[in-house]
């Protein structure tokens, strides 16, 4: 007789309350090592949960829906892969629960037409969900899911009622007469944008979010609901530093990796950091006290082909110049590789977002909350500076400073951006 062994949620950093958006396999499936098991959501991050054997799927302990976290059994796995890695049966298993989470712990799941508990139907009846009997393709599904899209109020017009693609995103324009907007679409009682059904003016096309901006935009709204926000606007003179760091960056190339202006940023940031604690700690839920950070973890807003994340760059304070740029390259290929874990995107005391590589003169970057400041910069441009006796040419890089004006006064802001500028037209300053 075959053995088998428990698959468990493995450490996916301080999520302990996770909804499980997609199971990928069925009773009977043979999976191999590495093979994606579930699909995980948090408010951060998507993660797909590998098998760490192979085998044949026997039970499936989870449905779409639940919520888990480290070391809840997932499926059961049988074969002799299995038996070499079997759990040891004392090992104490969290069980998916369906109470909420605290309201900051982690993005709602959808809604969803539960799935049986143990297995999923294979073959043609493989598309028919056993509650409300919705007949839907996996792709179909899952495309509902990232639209937040009730698929039992669809008519379906394909065989035998099945819900196609097309009747998915047709749904879209056709909104039902009278329906109250949803509630996730507004905050603080703000009235909804009405819905419009843009194909009566022309043609359309209706495309899915991508996860990471699915995902993002409630953080981004909630933040921006609820930081009163202010951005402070100051310009440094980098001539000097500019043509330091391409001294560092001539001799990178030879070793496989780049020494950019963010570098010196995140070093620059954290002796502001020092300088002025404020700008290193988060207002307690309570509104009544700060929490003071004595880390100095950074986040990098990244582009991706699919929008925006933020990795988390930890122990700036400790790591030079050289040290940083291998990290950042590291993990900003990581980011566009759709690789990064839950661990990656947390921990953060302030973040950067760098536009230099497209553009623009100033910006208004959303605070990430918790953290209270953001730093922003666009590409750097020369001018003509007045040295005292006449206008010379400098490179000159704008920066924009977003904070929490809760924790963080106007005056505070313009001397942290003040350090800030100092120390970039000197950067002698970072190592005083």
């Amino acid at each position: 007789m075959a053995a088998s062994t428990e698959v468990r949620v493995p450490d996916i950093g301080d999520f302990a309350d996770v909804p499980v958006i997609d199971i990928a396999v069925a009773v009977g499936d043979a999976v191999n090592v590495d093979d994606s098991l579930v699909t995980l959501e948090s408010d951060k991050a998507t993660m797909d949960i590998p098998s760490p054997v192979s085998g044949t799927v026997s039970s499936i302990a989870i449905k779409v829906g639940d919520r888990i976290g480290e070391g809840a059994v997932i499926l059961t796995l049988s074969g002799d892969a299995a038996e070499e890695h079997a759990a040891p049966a004392s090992a104490p298993a969290p069980q998916p629960t369906s109470e909420p989470p605290p309201a900051s712990a982690v993005t709602p799941a959808p809604a969803v037409a539960p799935a049986a508990a143990d297995a999923r139907p294979s073959g043609p009846s493989a598309d028919l969900d056993g509650a409300g009997g919705v007949h839907a393709g996996p792709s179909v599904r899952r495309l509902a899911r990232e639209l937040e899209i009730d698929l039992a109020s669809i008519a379906g017009t394909g065989q035998k009622g099945r819900i196609t693609k097309q009747d998915l995103l047709g749904s879209l324009h056709r909104p039902a007469e009278g329906a109250a907007p949803a509630a996730a679409a507004t905050g603080g009682g703000i009235p909804p944008i009405p819905a419009q059904d843009f194909a009566k003016f022309g043609e359309i096309e209706t495309v899915a979010l991508s996860r990471i901006k699915r995902i993002s935009g409630p953080h981004l709204h909630r933040s921006w609901v609820n930081v009163p926000h202010v951005t402070h606007n100051d310009d440094a003179d980098i001539t000097d530093l500019e043509a330091y760091r391409k001294q560092l960056d001539a001799d990178a190339k030879s070793e496989g990796y780049r020494v950019t202006l963010l570098a010196f940023l995140l070093k620059v940031v954290v002796s502001g950091m020092k300088s002025f604690p404020e700008l290193n700690s988060s207002l307690a839920p309570d509104g009544a006290s700060l929490i003071y950070k004595k880390y100095y973890n950074i986040g990098i807003a990244v582009d991706t082909p699919d929008g925006l994340v933020v990795p988390v760059l930890r122990d700036v304070d400790r790591k030079g110049i050289t040290a940083l740029s291998k990290e950042m390259g590291e993990i900003s290929k990581k980011a566009r590789d759709g690789k990064l874990s839950a661990a990656d995107l947390s921990g953060g005391c302030f973040t950067i977002s760098s536009l230099g590589g497209i553009g623009g003169t100033s910006f208004t970057p959303i605070v990430n909350a918790p953290e209270v400041a953001i730093l922003g910069v666009v590409r750097s441009k020369l001018a003509p500076v007045w040295d005292g006796a006449a206008f010379a040419p400098r490179l000159m890089l704008p920066l924009s400073l977003s904070y929490d004006h809760r924790v963080v006064d106007g005056a505070l802001a313009a001397r942290f951006t003040r350090h800030l500028v100092n120390v970039l037209e000197d950067p002698r300053r970072l190592v005083l």
